[in-house]
């Protein structure tokens, strides 16, 4: 169907010679507007001197559910200044096989759909799918200003099966994720601090963080003038692991002789790990009191945690340190083990939770975006690499302005 007078505004500067729509792919062929002076790939410049014509096959959008590929005419130009060049197509990349408009859709699609999905969509090789996807995606990171944070929030999150974890890091003034590495240990997360350099690590003023040794390792030697915060929901889980599940397995292990007294104690874990707050039975809270009645060390371990989550609240580092010292001479005056021995550990980590009077900061924002990465992570199927992953991540977060 010979056309030589139409010129569609989504590839200007040429006007459609043929269309062959009796197969199921749609032909379309394009040459240059015969009044139009092409310009240069390079420069810019209007440029009448053509060296020769060219072929290219090309991509576009479907229309009326068909797919759609153009047979596209090419100038090469004898640039005075660039030499031979191909001339520029404000709807066409240099060197491309899809249409920019083409490659826009499919990047716009890949925020909302896995990428095999996308690909069955446009009919497009998955590889070429993930490229367009990784060019938007570095864009975007590219546009993002410098991060100039003072304070931070680090943590960890399962990358894989098998205890594979990967570390990130949230500037917690912006909400934006600054850097993702793969692994938990002091060498994983010294790439950050190589990267935000000397005077960007002398301008952190406080880092919070669950108990990681290596994070606090790694914090005080490359930021000396950080404080680390320790995070009150780990700690006091933490304590719940070991300490409350301990205890209630030891009491249901003396009762073994007393079958309904120990199915009682074995069935009570959530009824004790949960805040009283939270539970909304009436039921929930009897049950809850009479297994405290009936059981000292239990009552002593539950009373103790609600005594540990008040060091975070504490108004003072006069008051904390008041309410410090009475929390640990009542876990050794408690002759609980399990009490006792988490008191120990815990008494060489006091300067981070004795930070929090100063620094009132948590990862609970880093948790609520570590539940998002499982959710990107769920909707792809996984990743078959961590740099296409992470770059995903940084992305989803750039922060707020």
């Amino acid at each position: 169907m010979p056309n030589a007078t139409a010129f569609p505004p989504f590839w200007e500067g040429f006007s459609i010679v043929a269309i062959d729509a009796e197969a199921e792919t749609l032909q379309v062929e394009l040459k240059p507007a015969p009044l139009q002076v092409p310009r240069c790939g390079d420069c810019r410049q209007p440029c009448a001197a053509v060296h020769e014509y060219c072929i290219r096959h090309i991509r576009d959008l479907p229309m009326l559910g068909r797919p759609v590929r153009l047979r596209v005419h090419l100038r090469r130009l004898a640039c005075g200044s660039c030499g031979r060049r191909a001339e520029w197509v404000s709807w066409l990349a240099r060197h491309a096989r899809l249409t920019r408009r083409l490659e826009e859709a499919v990047a716009l699609w890949c925020a909302r759909l896995p990428t095999q999905h996308v690909a069955e969509l446009f009919g497009l090789h998955w590889g070429t799918v993930r490229r367009l996807e990784q060019h938007r995606l570095q864009a975007q990171l590219d546009a993002l200003p410098r991060p100039q944070p003072r304070r931070l929030v680090m943590d960890e999150f399962a990358l894989y099966k098998g205890h594979r974890y990967a570390s990130v890091v949230l500037d917690a003034e912006t909400r934006r994720v600054l850097w993702i590495g793969e692994g938990r240990s002091r060498e994983a997360i010294r790439p950050f601090f190589k990267e935000l350099g000397p005077a960007g690590c002398a301008r952190i003023e406080a880092v919070a963080m669950d108990m990681n040794t290596a994070f606090d390792l790694e914090v005080r030697q490359h930021c000396p003038n950080a404080r680390v915060v320790y995070d009150l929901f780990h700690v006091v889980a933490k304590y719940g692991r070991e300490v409350i599940d301990r205890v209630r397995v030891d009491e249901a292990n003396r009762l073994r002789h007393d079958k309904p007294a120990r199915r009682v104690i074995k069935q009570a874990r959530w009824l004790l790990l949960r805040n009283p707050e939270n539970l909304r039975q009436p039921e929930q809270q009897i049950h809850l009191q009479e297994l405290l009645s009936a059981n000292q060390s239990l009552m002593t371990v539950y009373l103790m945690k609600a005594q540990l989550k008040a060091l975070w609240t504490a108004a003072s580092a006069w008051q904390w340190r008041t309410a410090w010292r009475q929390w640990l001479r009542h876990a050794q005056e408690s002759q609980i083990p399990a009490l006792m021995l988490f008191a120990k550990r815990l008494s060489s980590y006091w300067r981070g939770i004795l930070s929090r009077v100063r620094w009132p900061m948590h990862t609970g924002q880093l948790e609520g975006i570590n539940n998002r990465i499982k959710v990107i992570k769920r909707m792809a199927y996984g990743y078959r690499d961590s740099s296409f992953f992470f770059m995903k991540i940084k992305a989803a977060f750039p922060g707020n302005p």
